[in-house]
């Protein structure tokens, strides 16, 4: 089958509140082992998919097929179970556990028991660099720190999709290096990985291709070279710069 090459394939994805189609006709796949960058103006639909292709919410139209199942009607949790993790735009911590305890929620999901769970969060925390703060509580992090934890919780459910709300928002430069470095360390797990940035040397530092939504329609997908010369995205997002 065409589409066995592909570990994500959205067909379609339709979504509408009340009257509002926060998303319309959007189609697009990922491949295996790929990093794709989601890019578009706020309020353009990206967190909506994204909503929808974690199971937060169902499509009103369409379909998405994930590893070779369908799972537009699955439940968050089962969408996890199968393999696609996902870490949120504002940080949806638990404030009142450390930073291990946080990693510890994500790794019991599969965890054949807790020392195994453990193990597991121990890995992703020092891989995310947090080592120093496992026991911390994270309502002491800063945003940023929590954004790390939120990578690290959902890496420790063992995703082969990873899904990255603006992770990078706020960082300076130094951090922004140490986070395109992270995302490749991730990327060589085998895990594919879709990410939402407006920071755009970073995009086009990291990912394989690039879709661009606008106003809820895929306005194109290609090369980050091909996106960035595109007059139609350069008009929509760049604000009729080829810089950002």
């Amino acid at each position: 089958m065409e589409n066995e090459k592909y570990i994500l394939d959205v067909q379609n994805a339709t979504k509408i509140f009340g009257g509002l189609k926060a998303n319309e006709d959007i189609s697009f796949n990922v491949k295996y082992g790929e990093i794709v960058g989601m890019v578009g103006p706020n309020g353009a639909g990206k967190t909506t998919l994204f909503n929808s292709l974690s199971g937060a919410h169902k499509l009103t139209y369409g379909k998405i097929i994930f590893d070779g199942t369908d799972i537009t009607k699955m439940e968050p949790h089962s969408v996890s179970m199968l393999g696609i993790g996902r870490t949120f735009q504002i940080p949806q911590s638990l404030n009142n556990m450390t930073v291990f305890e946080n990693v510890l929620v994500g790794a019991l999901g599969k965890a054949k028991n807790m020392k195994e769970a453990r193990e597991k969060s121990m890995e992703v925390i020092e891989l995310c660099g947090l080592g120093k703060h496992q026991n911390d509580m994270t309502g002491m992090m800063n945003v940023i720190q929590k954004k790390r934890i939120e990578i690290a919780r959902a890496l420790a459910t063992e995703p082969k999709l990873l899904l990255l709300d603006e992770t990078m928002a706020g960082l300076t430069n130094t951090e922004r290096v140490e986070a395109v470095e992270l995302i490749r360390k991730i990327n060589k797990m085998n895990i594919s990985i879709i990410t939402i940035e407006h920071v755009m040397d970073v995009i086009m530092t990291v990912s394989d291709r690039v879709v661009v939504i606008n106003t809820g329609h895929l306005l194109m997908e290609g090369t980050p070279q091909e996106v960035t010369s595109n007059e139609e995205v350069i008009s929509a997002y760049l604000g009729g710069a080829k810089s950002a």
